[in-house]
């Protein structure tokens, strides 16, 4: 499993996530907050499957 997701894009995935769980935690938004825990998990992880499917990579480093 290669990285495919570049710095940036892993921060932003991260933050999103960690707001829509929290909005989610408190009751702002509903059930769908906790959606969050995939963009969460993707930046953490710093691979998402559907970029592999695509051929798409975000890394400034290929290889990595």
């Amino acid at each position: 499993m290669n990285k495919n997701i570049g710095g940036i894009e892993r921060i932003i995935r991260i933050v999103a996530g960690l707001v829509l769980i929290a909005l989610a935690a408190t009751g702002t938004v509903g059930w769908w907050g906790w959606l969050g825990l995939v963009p969460l998990a993707t930046g953490l992880m710093g691979w998402c499957p559907p970029y592999s499917l695509l051929g798409i990579n975000t890394c400034k480093n290929r290889n990595v």
